[in-house]
């Protein structure tokens, strides 16, 4: 496999992730972990085990109206013949709201290893965004996803 067909398959996978989530869909957002493979989560909750972060998802999903990830892929690079990165930046639009809400705002980073032939997520950090006490790094951080609001989200 060339180096664009893996960059391909890694991004793939990190959408996978993401449209898991955007659908509240537990089993789909699991789904491209690896079986020992590590989510950490916005509030530092880390679970490690794709049944783990299925089981954590499925409650998440069950009992709150959780809002859609809006994207914007930074990088996606290999590290190796087998291992790759995937960043991102997102944010996130509150149910009944119309504006992208700053303080949900994060990093996001994949590690993506090849197993048998088919890559898996590894590990998914989400950090959240807040640059503490710089409010123009917020504001342009909001500015640079706005646009993906429209193509992603309508």
């Amino acid at each position: 496999m060339d180096t664009a067909t893996c960059e391909d398959a890694i991004r793939s996978l990190y959408q996978k992730v993401i449209k898991g989530w955007n659908d509240h869909n537990a089993a789909d957002m699991s789904a491209p972990f690896a079986a020992d493979g590590e989510l950490i989560g916005f509030d530092g909750s880390q679970m490690i085990g794709r049944k783990t972060i299925f089981t954590h998802l499925h409650d998440i999903f069950s009992h709150h109206r959780t809002p859609p990830f809006v994207y914007k892929i930074k990088s996606v690079c290999l590290l190796g013949e087998e291992v790759g990165m995937v960043r991102a930046m997102v944010g996130m639009i509150p149910p009944g709201k119309d504006e992208l809400e700053p303080t949900l705002h994060a990093h996001q980073t994949l590690v993506a290893k090849k197993q048998d032939e088919q890559w898996e997520d590894v590990l998914f950090q989400n950090t959240p965004a807040q640059f503490h006490g710089r409010p123009e790094l917020v504001e342009q951080f909001t500015e640079e996803l706005r646009p993906y609001v429209q193509q992603q989200l309508l």
